[in-house]
């Protein structure tokens, strides 16, 4: 269906791909994997034709159509939700169009003339197209979409404009997901849904008769739904049969095969070399010696593959706190006629690791940041124990960083006393080293800033991490650093993920957070996933 041939693209000295190839076909469900900044949103770019290549070509059949969802930067204003995502459906929009303007002609045409009758009939051609197109079921299939990602039948007539850059890539997925192009290109398609929306979003493809080339930090999602892996690492792609978790062995194997075949022909290379040195210059051994020497030359020497670096970080010991970290009472949230939390109760204590889900828009975020005491509140209680030290990361906290300050500055700015030496030792663990420091922040990629905002929350002493989405744009390496690094931590800590498997090694309790209320359940996100099925099971 589609073939990446000898794909070559180069910045500077350094090539992002080099002769890279791979194949497509029908019904694949891939995975694109690899480090921040290996390549995998611009592959996406250069499959539907946005980004430009140095060599090399696409090569597709006639019949392939893309339909690709970026990571951000989308916006839709001017119609309804609904009259937006209706537009998914341009052909039969157009075949309508022309039904009606012909029927508006045809109460102006002589009934008697040989043109009323050529109308009536091309009317007819297109009435069948339309039938054929199963139009009269647009609808439901716009309705059952848009509620399966997580809007409400009242969102149907809400302008655009009027939804956050969240629910923009909402909508732009369901136009996507209307539209069934041959191929899905989607990048990070989870990073904006909560855990209802994504179980929708997973049967939905595992069902989709197209095919999907998909970037994901979240290893669950990947297992469930992908049955081939890409990887992009150093210039190279690798091409793996199985999900992301095959994909994690063979990769193992591959490379220690591939080290082994190294260590071999190394050792056929010296002895090689030692039978040249040392009989090159006896008349009765040169000719050998040349053979050897000419077979040498013609050797393809196996390249070990450079490891690529990855953050390894600690969080500083924090200091003992109280038996209660922080307790809400009869906590009520609104932004001005709009209720978001009510009587909200809960009470958190020292070494508590608890995750925070529930629908979007039920105040996950909202409940987050008033614990963290960065958000204000319109009536209860919110009393922090007297030992208590927060810090917070917030969902949008890299978009936030000062763009015109550099690496460096940006971590000054947030050390507590630290001299340079700690704060660039800090910065080195993730992965900022040498002249990255002095880069300024508005060049930075998504993962970077996202590594330098966690960076900063090293530079203070807390007894309590406050965390929104910090997987968001953070690669695999990045994630399971930061995972090593919570689990090892002995403070208490509050998180907002829908990343289950980054949270499920770590929560011990969920948080569900609802308009009406808070419950806490003992237990990981799977567990209280089992519990919904349970209680919707009894029903």
């Amino acid at each position: 269906m589609i073939a990446l041939q000898n794909i070559t693209l180069q910045y500077g000295e350094r090539y992002l791909y080099k002769d890279i190839n791979a194949t497509i076909t029908a019904h694949d469900r891939i995975g694109l994997v690899g480090s921040n900044g290996s390549g995998k949103s611009t592959l996406l770019k250069i499959l539907c034709g946005i980004e430009k290549i140095d060599d090399g070509k696409v090569d597709k059949a006639n019949y392939v159509t893309f339909g690709y969802l970026p990571q951000d930067g989308i916006e839709m204003s001017g119609r309804t939700l609904f009259k937006e995502t209706e537009t998914a459906f341009a052909d039969v929009l157009g075949l309508k169009a022309k039904v009606e303007e012909a029927e508006r002609r045809l109460d102006e045409m002589d009934t008697s003339s040989e043109e009323f009758y050529e109308t009536l009939e091309l009317i007819g051609t297109w009435e069948h197209r339309l039938e054929d197109l199963d139009a009269g079921k647009l609808p439901s299939r716009i309705e059952s979409v848009l509620l399966g990602l997580g809007f409400s039948s009242s969102d149907m007539q809400r302008r655009t404009e009027e939804f956050s850059g969240g629910w923009q890539m909402r909508i732009a997925l369901a136009k996507l997901i209307l539209a069934n192009p041959s191929l899905l290109l989607l990048d990070e398609p989870t990073n904006h849904l909560d855990i209802t929306s994504q179980q929708w979003l997973e049967n939905f493809l595992n069902s989709y008769e197209g095919s999907l080339l998909m970037i994901s930090h979240d290893r669950s999602f990947l297992d469930e739904i992908c049955n081939r892996t890409f990887e992009l690492s150093l210039g190279s792609l690798h091409t793996y049969s199985g999900n992301y978790s095959v994909f994690e062995k063979q990769s193992a194997e591959r490379k220690e095969l591939q080290l082994k075949a190294y260590k071999s022909q190394q050792k056929e290379i010296q002895q090689a070399e030692q039978f040249i040195n040392r009989f090159r210059a006896k008349a009765s051994k040169a000719k050998q010696a040349q053979s050897r020497i000419k077979a040498l030359d013609k050797i393809e020497r196996i390249q070990i593959e450079e490891e690529e670096a990855s953050v390894s970080f600690s969080f500083a010991p924090p200091p003992r706190s109280g038996q209660t970290i922080i307790k809400l009472s009869n906590l009520c949230k609104s932004y001005d006629d709009l209720e978001v939390i009510r009587n909200a109760n809960i009470r958190i204590e020292r070494g508590d690791r608890i995750a925070i889900v529930g629908v979007n828009g039920a105040g996950k975020t909202t409940i987050a940041k008033i614990i963290a005491g960065v958000e204000a509140f319109q009536s209860g209680e919110r009393e922090m124990g007297p030992s208590t030290h927060i810090s917070y990361f917030g969902q949008h906290q890299a978009n936030e960083l000062d763009k015109g300050l550099t690496v460096l500055a940006t971590m000054e700015d947030a050390a507590e006393g630290k001299n340079l030496t700690n704060i660039r030792s800090i910065l080195g663990t993730f992965l900022f080293r040498g002249d990255d420091v002095f880069k300024k922040v508005s060049v930075l990629s998504g993962g970077e800033r996202n590594r330098l905002a966690l960076a900063k929350m090293l530079a203070r002493s807390a007894n309590f991490l406050i965390l929104d989405e910090p997987t968001n744009h953070l690669d695999m390496r990045s994630q399971d650093a930061l995972q090593r690094a919570l689990a090892e931590y002995t403070g208490a800590y509050l998180i907002v993920s829908h990343n289950r498997a980054f949270m499920d090694p770590l929560a011990t309790k969920v948080l569900e957070v609802r308009k009406d209320g808070l419950d806490l359940f003992p237990g990981n996100i799977s567990d209280y996933l089992r519990h919904l099925d349970v209680v919707a099971a009894a029903k």
